[in-house]
């Protein structure tokens, strides 16, 4: 199935250029000849039923499914224009550049400063008022500094799940990425704690780039510049997210997106 696609606007900068990206796991295809571009300073949202690729998709934007010794990948998923499939990759490097947020809060059981401190560490960053700015910065980027401004070396365990989300979205931005992939990152939280996850993206556009995986499709059409629907494996349809959804070329999208399936 060729993916249907609307030409969009040029922007300055394409991120990733993929092309052709077929994934196995052993025998089971997974990802069927996906292609498409991600750019810069945007919010691309991928959407369809549980079991459709969607998640798997987004682990390979940092070779996260590298992870998984079943995995075969063929294709190209050119990231600011290097192939990270035909190159010899810095694993710990391209991780840092693209950072990644999960469907549930994970905070370590460390404080709150320790979590977020954690990742420049790892880099070589060592002196405390180096450490102390990242902190403040990354946390008041995720929308967090000033609920735990005055405890910071609490335990990050006694936040509230909404709370370690933005925890953990301050932890990823500590590293300066200049992409986050986001898996289901509000799955898990309540409707408050939802429109603060989803008014952080809006603001975090603006300087980074943000690839979401996402069951709901409300949230989708609120935070998306560009949406993409993926049906068994097959990128189905790309497009700017208000055609999408307001007018799909393909029926299976129509289907989808009006409750009929998934």
């Amino acid at each position: 199935m060729d993916a249907t696609m609307v030409e969009r606007k040029k922007s300055v900068d394409t991120v990733y250029e993929v092309k052709d990206l077929n994934l196995w796991y052993g025998k089971q295809h997974a990802l069927k000849n996906i292609s498409f571009s991600i750019d810069e300073s945007q919010v691309t949202a991928i959407i369809g039923p549980s079991g459709c690729g969607k998640s798997t998709f987004i682990k390979t934007l940092n070779l996260m499914i590298n992870m998984i010794p079943s995995v075969k990948m063929s294709g190209e998923i050119n990231y600011k224009g290097n192939n990270l499939l035909s190159t010899k990759v810095d694993l710990v490097d391209l991780r840092q550049k693209v950072g990644m947020v999960f469907q549930k809060p994970n905070p370590f059981p460390k404080s709150i400063y320790e979590n977020v401190a954690y990742g420049p560490k790892v880099h070589g960053i060592k002196k405390k008022k180096v450490l102390d700015e990242i902190v403040e910065k990354s946390l008041k980027n995720a929308f967090l500094w000033d609920e735990v401004k005055d405890r910071l070396h609490a335990n990050a365990m006694g936040l509230s799940g909404g709370q370690q989300q933005r925890l953990c979205i301050a932890r990823a931005l500590a590293t300066e990425p200049s992409v986050l992939l986001m898996d289901e990152p509000t799955s898990a939280l309540d409707p408050i704690s939802t429109t603060k996850i989803e008014e952080l993206i809006s603001e975090l556009k603006k300087n980074y780039t943000i690839v979401i995986v996402t069951h709901n499709m409300q949230q989708a059409a609120r935070i998306s510049d560009q949406t993409a629907f993926f049906y068994m494996g097959e990128l189905v349809e790309i497009g700017e997210t208000n055609q999408i959804f307001t007018s799909p070329i393909n029926k299976k999208t129509e289907e989808y997106i009006t409750g009929q399936f998934g």
